[in-house]
């Protein structure tokens, strides 16, 4: 073989080599970043597809959510018969913090005699009440346990109408279920939030009262609580499909501190209904209770408060949380307008309920 030919056979055979390199490189990413075929390179596992998926953030939010069964005895009273007997309700939980403090809903545990958590390790742990807050349905329980698993938590959730948020709780005892939507209204945060929970689609059935609302991100939105229910043609109740209601987490987290530290939620009220003026700042009275320290004070319907201790009024709802947020026992200052008169009123804060 010529020297000339021998040269052509080689270069062939280099650039050969060359295109097939090229080609391996490019098939294989693996090889370009330096780490070789990997074991599972020659299998024929397929791959599984990308598809979205919350199951990181509930990783983080349902081991933190436990089932709450209530029991309690009571007496039943047949004809011949007066023998006690034990019932049994079921609800949800949610572990708030590291040395065993528990949120859930009053109406769970409410008259319940002896009251078993759940945990999701496995784990049946006694609690007890600390203390509860019928206006917002909210209980406070302490399990004595380590290696609890807390919920994340932000200080402001900031939850917006939109949001898509999971129910995690015990429906009808099958285990924990996991449920989602949307929120259709977010609620009030203020003590005087009696009814202005957060509104969603997201299904709750019986035993999931208590458990965790959470947002995509697993963080902790809202306590759920209860469906909206109707009474038919027949009265009976039923349940409306799609309504579904939570407790804002900024308003539990305050009840919950506060059941901890005082061993209940006290709440301020001057006594007055009212509703924001349409033509500019200021709220008009539209009921008064007699007894009330602003009655006493000679507040009547038709008035218009304009400041509180030099607060200038708009909003009806915020003047509600304001007064609930304030200390009994503390003295204010209304100014407040009658007609053409400007008259000043200075009363005692009382306690709500008291």
């Amino acid at each position: 073989m010529s020297s000339t030919r021998f040269l052509t056979y080689l270069f062939k055979a280099v650039l050969l080599g060359l295109i097939v390199a090229v080609l391996i490189l490019l098939l294989v990413p693996d090889l370009r970043k330096g780490s070789g075929f990997s074991e599972n390179f020659f299998s024929e596992s397929p791959l599984s597809p990308v598809r979205e998926s919350y199951f990181s953030s509930l990783s983080q939010a349902a081991p933190a959510v436990v089932n709450i069964y209530s029991v309690s005895i009571e007496n039943d009273t047949g004809l011949f018969r007066n023998q006690p007997r034990e019932r049994t309700s079921l609800g949800s939980g949610v572990i708030m913090t590291e040395n065993g403090y528990l949120l859930t809903c009053h109406h769970v545990v409410q008259n319940a005699d002896s009251i078993f958590v759940a945990v999701q390790d496995g784990r049946v742990l006694e609690a007890q009440i600390i203390g509860n807050d019928p206006l917002t349905d909210l209980a406070v329980l302490k399990v004595n346990a380590d290696n609890l698993h807390v919920i994340p938590q932000l200080k402001e959730p900031n939850l917006r109408v939109g949001d898509l948020v999971m129910a995690i709780g015990n429906p009808y005892d099958l285990g924990q279920t996991i449920t989602h939507g949307i929120v259709s209204r977010a609620g009030r945060n203020g003590l005087s939030n009696y009814v202005d929970f957060i509104q969603t689609d997201a299904v709750l059935n019986q035993g999931n009262s208590g458990g965790a609302l959470v947002d995509s991100n697993g963080y902790l939105v809202g306590i759920t609580n209860a469906n909206f229910q109707v009474r038919d043609s027949s009265r009976r109740v039923r349940n409306v499909d799609g309504i579904n209601f939570a407790v804002p987490y900024e308003l539990a987290k305050r009840v919950m501190d506060e059941i901890i530290t005082e061993g209940k939620v006290t709440r301020g009220q001057l006594g007055f209904i009212g509703q924001e003026y349409r033509g500019g700042p200021g709220i008009v009275v539209t009921a008064v209770s007699n007894n009330s320290p602003v009655g006493k004070a000679g507040l009547k319907a038709g008035d218009m408060i304009l400041a509180i201790d030099g607060v200038r009024l708009e909003s009806a709802s915020k003047t509600l949380d304001m007064i609930a947020e304030t200390a009994p026992g503390t003295e204010l200052e209304l100014e407040i307008s009658r007609g053409e008169e400007l008259i000043t009123f200075k009363v005692v804060v009382a306690e709500l309920g008291a």
